[in-house]
């Protein structure tokens, strides 16, 4: 089977690559190891309820704001996005004590200062820098600047939010939703956690549905567009001759040639894949392979009874300690911070039927059980899991008094589950981990050393959907050229 160019994944960047290259007229073809598409963006069913496993908000969807664009032009805007509170899109509570985050620069700034008004000027300048930010970040993707590295990309995150800010419980305030990256203060650049956050503060938004119907709308138009989307082809080897890929064999016994080839894998699965080894040069495969990857996430996904918890349209975050930044050791147990997310409703009552719970996990919390895999693993895991969730819910029900009386089904996921579904690493989150110290090796180039080989996905530059939604822009970019690009993807 031949075709123009053959995209490996079809998380969210494998699918909106394959979008766009249809769009301008390019033969297309997604393999996906798994019967469901959609990595990240799929949702799993049980009972008659559609559960997400990564989707829970995004920002800048709003008009003229940066992800907005890029979906309006792509036609994603028309999906049933909800959006969050305005006045308090994201609540935190800290040692009991509870803020809130509002929407707008103006609004953000505003609010806080109530709490925090010495810090009124601080958080002026912290809007400014997000702006700029964002301002560079439209500029090369979907402008005529050039990439360049910036001094946000070479300042750690850490040191700048303790040197603008006075306030311990500001900073922990403005940290607080980690569940969006990992909190690495010896590691976490500036510009990955001003960019995590600008688009939250510009706007935020929840698909009222599942992320089945994001992923539903992009393969649809892809195949509309001449596309295909094959699952069940797991890919195990890019066979290599001359310096390019030349075909990908899989499992199936299916053998698939192509022009160009993208991955949206993660890059040291990608680098696995090349035979033979010496295709690629050890130097180049190593850095790859010794990336470290950032923390996974413990889910607790919760079916609630009928009329018993009212819909709130903000996400909570609950901290028992005061510094979002260190992660304690040993088991999750909400310490680390505790994500409540709530489900819209989806008959439009004032009813809530879902909500998820969110925490984040190290590998090492289950790396006992790291050889076996879904459906087959010890009595001892599900004990475990067990536990975890009811810290959780007990923690959440502290915040929302009514919750655990409402439960009426409980589903635990661990980064062992990620790893097993989504094949990433150690079941990490958001890929890749970014280092302000080594900008130039942790924030990968979308172009390999084989010359019709390239990458995308939330290992590459930035994570999230507005992260990966630029890279695949990126991606596409290097394939068609910039003109082309934005042409295709309704941006020019």
């Amino acid at each position: 089977m031949k075709t123009d160019i053959l995209i490996l994944g079809s998380g969210l960047g494998g699918l909106l690559c394959a979008d766009i290259l249809t769009r301008a007229g390019r033969s297309v073809t997604v393999l996906e190891r798994q019967q469901q598409p959609g990595g990240c963006m799929q949702s799993f069913r049980r009972n008659g309820l559609n559960y997400d496993t990564g989707l829970h908000y995004v920002g800048g969807l709003g008009k003229g704001q940066t992800l907005g664009l890029v979906f309006q032009g792509l036609g994603l805007n028309t999906l049933p996005w909800h959006q969050l509170n305005a006045d308090g899109f994201d609540h935190v509570t800290i040692d009991d004590e509870e803020y809130t985050v509002a929407s707008g620069y103006d609004h953000f700034v505003d609010t806080l200062a109530e709490r925090f008004p010495e810090e009124r000027q601080a958080l002026k300048d912290y809007c400014l820098l997000l702006s700029s930010i964002d301002e560079h970040t439209r500029a090369t993707i979907l402008g005529t600047q050039s990439a360049s590295i910036t001094e946000p990309m070479t300042t750690g995150a850490w040191a700048y939010l303790n040197s603008h800010f006075h306030s311990p419980e500001l900073i922990s305030v403005l940290s607080a939703p980690a569940q969006k990256m990992e909190l690495c203060p010896d590691s976490l650049p500036l510009f990955t956690f001003a960019h995590g956050n600008n688009g939250y503060i510009q706007s935020s938004w929840r698909l009222a549905g599942s992320g089945n119907t994001l992923v539903s709308r992009l393969i649809g138009d892809i195949r509309r567009q001449g596309g295909n989307v094959l699952c069940m082809n797991e890919v195990e080897a890019l066979e290599c001759a001359g310096g390019k890929v030349t075909a990908a064999r899989c499992t199936n016994g299916t053998r698939h040639e192509a022009d160009l080839f993208v991955s949206d894998l993660h890059p040291a699965l990608t680098t696995a894949l090349i035979s033979p080894p010496s295709a690629l040069r050890p130097l180049y495969r190593h850095r790859i392979a010794s990336l470290p990857n950032t923390y996974g996430i413990l889910t607790v996904q919760l079916r609630l009874k009928p009329q018993r918890l009212p819909y709130f349209n903000y996400n909570h975050y609950i901290y028992r300690h005061a510094d979002p930044w260190h992660l304690p050791a040993g088991e999750p147990d909400g310490s680390g911070g505790l994500l409540i997310s709530c489900k819209v409703p989806g008959d439009d009552s004032r009813w809530t039927t879902q909500v998820d719970l969110l925490t984040p996990m190290r590998w090492e919390a289950v790396s006992a059980w790291s050889d076996t895999s879904h459906g087959q693993r010890a009595e001892s895991y599900n004990e475990a899991k067990q536990r975890w969730a009811e810290s959780c819910i007990d923690m959440a029900t502290a915040a929302v008094p009514r919750l655990r009386d409402s439960i009426e089904e409980v589903y635990v996921s661990t980064p062992l589950t990620f790893r097993d579904y989504n094949h990433t690493p150690e079941g990490s989150a958001f890929g890749v981990r970014k280092d302000y110290h080594t900008p130039l090796l942790s924030m990968l180039s979308v172009h390999t050393p084989l010359s019709n080989m390239l990458l995308t996905g939330q290992s590459i530059n930035l994570h999230g959907v507005e992260g990966v939604t630029l890279t695949a822009l990126q991606t596409c970019e290097a394939i068609l050229g910039k003109e082309a690009t934005l042409r295709a993807a309704g941006l020019s």
